[in-house]
């Protein structure tokens, strides 16, 4: 099993959305990086769900992989299938993030960081769970 941060703006798909949906396919991903992870995803891989460009900006709540990478229309470019799993009581904010010990390394903490994908190890997640 891997761990994952997935970033969306609340205006566009917000942890709302994806609770009321019960799941999604994430597409339209446009950054090579962000989409070779999304190649890398299995059923059942945890993901801390991001609000981006929110206030404040920072992790809403969990989804899970329920479908692994597939292409989209342009075969260039992939997807995945995501369903809920909880909405946080409170957003752990960007903030919050950067100042809980264990997450120095954490890629979203990381100056200049604007993957709307990216991996986080074990630890890092059970650091944020216990964090909601």
């Amino acid at each position: 099993m891997k761990y994952w941060l997935m970033k969306s703006e609340p205006s566009a798909y917000s942890i709302d959305d994806l609770e009321r949906d019960g799941s999604t396919s994430w597409e339209g991903v446009r950054n090579f990086q962000a989409r070779n992870y999304m190649r890398e995803m299995g059923v059942g891989d945890k993901v801390l769900f991001y609000a981006s460009s929110a206030e404040p900006s920072g992790v809403s709540g969990l989804a899970e992989v329920s479908r692994e990478a597939r292409p989209e229309k342009d075969p260039n470019w992939s997807m995945v299938d995501i369903r809920f799993v909880k909405k946080f009581p409170q957003v752990i904010s960007l903030e919050t993030l950067k100042s809980t010990p264990g997450l120095e390394n954490m890629v979203v903490t990381k100056k200049g960081s604007r993957l709307s994908v990216q991996p986080v190890t074990k630890t890092e997640f059970e650091i944020v769970l216990k964090k909601s």
